[in-house]
Order: structure tokens, then C-alpha cells, then sequence
């Protein structure tokens, strides 16, 4: 352990980098959320119909269409013959999230997690006990009760409460006793479970989880010959398990964070001030090491 993990989490990187080159990653996610949200709200609250319907199932400016792929394998077990359209939407949605990581959702679209984040600042802010904490898999059995509901009561069961929904829907034609759906997450990350919803219980999680298991971009501890052990990473990891096998790792090990958990929020980006993290690739396994010197090149030998 290290001196600097008495300090406030973040502070030296907002020394070394500034406030907002140590939030950079956490401000573009913002930003995507923000433009996410707007697109569906344009049609609705101005009449600007590039995209209609809500993440559940959509249309880009009348042509492309996206359909939630969860709530296409709901569909298909309850026994409904979906449109080709919206078979077609589900592919490229599974495809993107397949190659770009499942749970990118989570952390850069998905219109919850800023309640969840903001439930886990005040949690830290007010020094609360960890809480109760279920088993991680439980979003799994979470998941597949999902899946067998739907196919025995041939009711989309998911979409009946799924919080990103209903809140799109509130905010067209009024949130009503969506607000109290809303607090009731934000109630339970910040007194019952820290970080429990979207780590612990959503299936929508769970789901993109699976679907990004073998996905391209990933997070790298490339420079972890730099640590300085702050532990600044694991503070604000919404996953911290899946750091330790990348920054801990033997002689050999892989620096990639490769477990489907990570949500490539990049905070462990933002808050390393020696810039132990990278977004790169799952075939990028380069490490940087002390001592490491250049590849001399043909005229050096020859030389």
C-alpha cells in the first residue's frame, strides 16, 4: 500500500492532469447519454423526428432500424412472429455491442446509470457501510427468469418494468410514478447495495455482458510497471474485480482487462495520474515495462 491512498480519490491525477483531463472519459460518457437521450426526444418535444420509438426498438430517420436484441429474444420466446425489420435491427445492434464490448451500453448509453453513479458519489461523499451485496452471477438468474417468464406467460416481461423504458416514456408524456421507479434505484445503490443495480441485479447488464464476452475494445494496464498502488482505479471502478488480473498480473500475464464485467467506462483512465490505463484492442497485449529499449533497426546492426 501506498502513502497516496489516504488521499482523496482522484486528486492527484487532477494535480497532474487537470480537472478535466482526470474526468475526460466520465464527461464524453455524460455527453453520450446526453445525445442518446436527445435524439429520441427531439421528435416528441420539438417535432425533430430523426429517431422514433425508444431504445427498446427504433428508426433512424426513417430508414435504419435498432431494436433492443433482449427484447427480441423476449419476443421470440413469448411466441411472437416479430417484422423482418425488427430481426434486422436486433442483428445490427448484436453486432456493434458484440465488437465494441456488451456493456458499453451500460456506461455511455444507458440513461439509468447516471442515477446509479450519482447514488455511489453521495454513498462515498456520506461514508455509508458497503451494504448488502448479492452474488455478481445474480443478474444472470435475474436474466434467465426473464427469459423463462417470457416464454411461459408469452408477456414481453422485462419491457412490463424495465426502468430505461419507462423512463424514456415518462419523459414523453410525463414521469408520473416513473419517479418513484427512479428513486427507488437510486434509494437502493445508496443504502441497501452499493453499486448493486446495475453490477448486481440488472439483466440488461447481464445480457450485454454476454453479448461483448469476446469483444475488440478493451482497457489495458499497459504502463502497470508505473503503480504507485493509490488505488485510485479500484475506488472508482463500477467493476473493481475485473482490474486486479490486468494490473496485478505475473510475469507473462496478459495487461488487457478481458473479463465481460467491464463496462469501458474509462475511469481508470481518468484517475491514474502515472496513465497506468489505455483503451485499446483484445489483440494488443503489449506491456511497458522499466528498462525497455527500442528495437534497434537494420543500419543500427549494421552499424
Amino acid at each position: 500500500m501506498s502513502a497516496k491512498t489516504k488521499l482523496p480519490t482522484g486528486q492527484e491525477a487532477i494535480a497532474v492532469k487537470g480537472w478535466i483531463g482526470a474526468h475526460k472519459w466520465l464527461l464524453l460518457r455524460r455527453a453520450s447519454q446526453v445525445f442518446f437521450l436527445a435524439l429520441f426526444l427531439l421528435g416528441p418535444w420539438f417535432g425533430i423526428w430523426w429517431v422514433s420509438g425508444t431504445l427498446a426498438g427504433s428508426r433512424t430517420f426513417g430508414v435504419l432500424p435498432l431494436t433492443d436484441p433482449l427484447v427480441m429474444a423476449q419476443s421470440l420466446l413469448a411466441g411472437h412472429r416479430p417484422e423482418l425489420t425488427a430481426l434486422t435491427g436486433a442483428v445490427i445492434v448484436l453486432a456493434v455491442y458484440a465488437l465494441i464490448g456488451g456493456r458499453v451500453y451500460c456506461s455511455w448509453v444507458c440513461p439509468i446509470n447516471p442515477v446509479t453513479d450519482a447514488a455511489h458519489w453521495l454513498h462515498d461523499r456520506l461514508g455509508l457501510p458497503k451494504g448488502w451485496q448479492p452474488k455478481r452471477h445474480t443478474r444472470l438468474w435475474v436474466l434467465g427468469m426473464v427469459l423463462l417468464v417470457s416464454a411461459l406467460t408469452g408477456v414481453i416481461a422485462w419491457e412490463v418494468v424495465n426502468p430505461i423504458t419507462m423512463l424514456h416514456r415518462g419523459l414523453v408524456f410525463g414521469m408520473g410514478a416513473t419517479w418513484g421507479l427512479v428513486a427507488a434505484i437510486f434509494l437502493f445503490d445508496l443504502l441497501v447495495a452499493r453499486r448493486g443495480w446495475c453490477g448486481h441485479l440488472c439483466p440488461v447488464g447481464a445480457f450485454y455482458g454476454l453479448v461483448g464476452a469476446k469483444s475488440l475494445v478493451r482497457v489495458s494496464a499497459r504502463q502497470r510497471s508505473a503503480c504507485d498502488d493509490c488505488m485510485d482505479c479500484f475506488a472508482v471502478c463500477p467493476e473493481n474485480h475485473v482490474i486486479s488480473p490486468a494490473l496485478r498480473g505475473k510475469q507473462g500475464d496478459t495487461p488487457l482487462i478481458l473479463s465481460p464485467d467491464c463496462t469501458n467506462c474509462g475511469r481508470c483512465i481518468d484517475v491514474c495520474s502515472v496513465d497506468v490505463f489505455t483503451f485499446t484492442h483484445r489483440f494488443d497485449d503489449r506491456l511497458s515495462e522499466p528498462g525497455d529499449t527500442a528495437t534497434p533497426n537494420v543500419a543500427d546492426k549494421a552499424a
